[in-house]
Formats: C-alpha cells, sequence, structure tokens
C-alpha cells in the first residue's frame, strides 16, 4: 500500500513538474477528444427527439453545479470585488459564447451532420483573427509574410465555410452495409441529417463559429481584469442558463418536453454539461488565459478526425464531394493563419531583443558618464562627448 501511495505521490510530482508548454498541448489534445464526442452525443440526442432549448438548458446547469464549488474554494483570493459592469460583461459573454454560440450549433447540427459541423468549426481561428483585426487587438501587417499568410488562411477559411454551405455535391463516401449492421443494435434511433436543409443548417453553423470566434475575443479582456477563470466560466453558464430559460417560456410550451424518455437521453445530456461544458469550458479559459486566443483552435483538425470515423461508424454518415472540398480548404486557412501567428510571435521576440539591446547600451553609456563625472567633476559633457 505504501508502495502504491509513493507511486501515485511520484506521478502527481511528475505531472507537477511537466513544463506548461506541454500541458497547454495535452489539453487541448484532450479537449478536442472531448469535443469530438459532443458532436456525436448531441447528434443523437437531436435524433432521439430532445428539444434543442432544454438540452442546452440541462447542459448548462449541469456544467454550473460541476464548477461552482471549486470556483467558489479555489479562487476565492483571485476573484475581484463583484461590480455592475462585471456582470454586464458576464451577461454579454454568455449571450455570445453560450446562448448564440449553443443555440446556432444546434440548429445547425440538426440540419447538416456530426462531421461537416466539426468542419467549419476549424474556421474559427481565422474568424477570430479577423474579429480581432477589426477590435484593432491584432495587427495586420500586409508588408511582411506574417501578415499575408494570416489574411491568406483567412480568406481560403472563408471560401471552404462557403463551398459547404453552397455546395453540397455528390456522395463520395457511404458506409457499408456491413458497418452499419453492426452499428444498427447499439445505435438504432441514429442516423444521417436526410431530408434537411443542408444550406440553413451551414449558415447556422457559420453563425456558430462567429459566436464561438467572439466569445474568445471579448473574454481576453475580461480575464485581464477579473483573473478568476472558473468563476468567469460559472457565472457565463448562470446567465446562459437564465437566457435559454427566458427563450423557453416563448418558445418550449410542451411540458413533456422538459422529462428524460430514455437513458440514452439522460447519458447525452450529462455529456454534454460534463465534459462539453464544465471540464471543457475550463480547460479551454486556462488554455486561453495562457496560450492567447488563436491557440485554442490549433487542435481542431484533430477533433474533425476524429469525428469523421466515430460518425461514419456510429451514425452511419455519408461524406460529400462538397463537404470534403470545404473542409480541405478550411483546414488549409487554418494552418495559414497559425503559420503567420507563429511567425509574428518570431518578429516580436526579435523586436523585443533589439529594444532590450538598444536599452541596454543607453544605460551603459548612462553610468560610463556617471563615472567620468564622477573622476572629472570639473570636465564639461561636451567635451566628454568629443
Amino acid at each position: 500500500m505504501a508502495d502504491g501511495g509513493g507511486s501515485a505521490g511520484a506521478r502527481l510530482r511528475m505531472m507537477c513538474s511537466m513544463p506548461e508548454k506541454l500541458q497547454l498541448h495535452l489539453a487541448m489534445l484532450a479537449l478536442q477528444f472531448g469535443y469530438a464526442g459532443f458532436h456525436v452525443v448531441s447528434r443523437a440526442a437531436l435524433n432521439m427527439g430532445i428539444s434543442k432549448i432544454v438540452y442546452p438548458v440541462y447542459r448548462n446547469i449541469i456544467a454550473l453545479l460541476l464548477l461552482l464549488p471549486f470556483a467558489y474554494f479555489l479562487e476565492k483570493k483571485e476573484r475581484p470585488a463583484m461590480s455592475l459592469s462585471f456582470l454586464v460583461q458576464f451577461f454579454l459573454l454568455a449571450t455570445v459564447g453560450i446562448t448564440a454560440n449553443q443555440g446556432f450549433y444546434l440548429l445547425g447540427l440538426d440540419n447538416t451532420s456530426p462531421t461537416f459541423a466539426s468542419a467549419i468549426q476549424n474556421s474559427v481561428p481565422a474568424i477570430t483573427f479577423l474579429l480581432a483585426a477589426i477590435l484593432r487587438i491584432e495587427q495586420v501587417r500586409f508588408n511582411r509574410k506574417d501578415g499575408i499568410a494570416k489574411m491568406a488562411g483567412t480568406l481560403l477559411c472563408v471560401t471552404g465555410a462557403s463551398v459547404i454551405t453552397l455546395y453540397k455535391g455528390p456522395t463520395i463516401y457511404s458506409p457499408g452495409p456491413p458497418l452499419q449492421t453492426v452499428a444498427a443494435p447499439l445505435f438504432a434511433s441514429l442516423g444521417d441529417a436526410k431530408g434537411k436543409n443542408w444550406t440553413l443548417g451551414c449558415i447556422y453553423l457559420i453563425g456558430h463559429c462567429l459566436s464561438w470566434s467572439g466569445w474568445l475575443v471579448l473574454q481576453a479582456p475580461v480575464l485581464k481584469k477579473y483573473p478568476a477563470r472558473l468563476s468567469v466560466t460559472s457565472y457565463t453558464c448562470f446567465f446562459g442558463v437564465i437566457q435559454f430559460l427566458i427563450l423557453a417560456a416563448f418558445i418550449e410550451r410542451d411540458y413533456n418536453a422538459w422529462f428524460f424518455h430514455s437513458g440514452g437521453e439522460v447519458f447525452t445530456v450529462f455529456y454534454a454539461g460534463v465534459v462539453a461544458s464544465g471540464i471543457a469550458f475550463a480547460v479551454q479559459i486556462w488554455c486561453i488565459d495562457r496560450g492567447g486566443p488563436v491557440f485554442v483552435a490549433v487542435y481542431q483538425p484533430v477533433q474533425t478526425l476524429v469525428v469523421a470515423v466515430v460518425a461514419s461508424a456510429a451514425l452511419g454518415e455519408e461524406f460529400y464531394l462538397g463537404g470534403i472540398i470545404g473542409a480541405a480548404l478550411i483546414i488549409t486557412g487554418l494552418y495559414f493563419v497559425l503559420w503567420g501567428k507563429s511567425e509574428e510571435m518570431k518578429y516580436l521576440q526579435k523586436e523585443k531583443s533589439v529594444t532590450s539591446q538598444s536599452a541596454d547600451g543607453i544605460i551603459s553609456n548612462s553610468i560610463s558618464d556617471v563615472k567620468s563625472s564622477i573622476t572629472h567633476p570639473l570636465l564639461s559633457a561636451s567635451n566628454q562627448n568629443v
């Protein structure tokens, strides 16, 4: 038992001593796998008949109950005093990051498929960069290769999203009968989005990406003033629940929609609340705080790949030419943006290095001038410079 405890303690110490950069990458990788499962689970929930209003209400209530104790006890010293300004900011974050974000996502997912919902989300870094540039948080320099790369990546992402939206194309891949036969006993109620409005679904998903990017950009300055990440997430979830309940009062009039009718519905709601909201929001906010808004979406293509494999096996999802071409353009644009961001950081490091060297030169000259003045107090400054 002692050896077991010692080995567990050693593993814990090893995790604590892990470099922060590695922690960031592992956290984002785990986050993408969690979100990949969420795409499939959410589509399953919609196909089971769960209300698009009730689903996010329960999801955010679970997330709030999960995060609230940690936020209260772990951030007592970090949490600034509450003010009306902070409440307004949290309400706006909830409007953009929860109500609009999750609402558009469910509407889009219901009319498309999990894979293409995930594929369009790859445009989030480019949209984030574009919004940050409009708000002058990011600077665009067309005379440097990093600025050109970021703009080219943004254009590629916009083009890819447009292709997915406007051109569905022929079926490129459809799961064979053996795969569907194996999956059928476990996923009898699931299937692809046939008979739905694909173009309208893609428009909803673009709205979802715009909301997500806006949330990423807007919460960065909020975290600088209110550096309690879990508390920010908790307040955002709270206001998100209030906003969805207000919408439910006008939209969802069926009281039976608030009751669970199967264990599958319970599982989908708990997965959405615990993994996709509670854990994911906290990890995402931590990564934004440490790595910046653009870094958060670095691993987005991993999510798309995992969703494609799982959705094909579990949901019998078909892949269309327009979606594949659009996804390829978006992922290419994503890496153009990220490469441009990497080059920009190199430029900034060089500028800081040059600035620090100049500052050191000025300080050393000032010190030598002081020494000369002490050694020759009657010698004028003009003579010293000569």
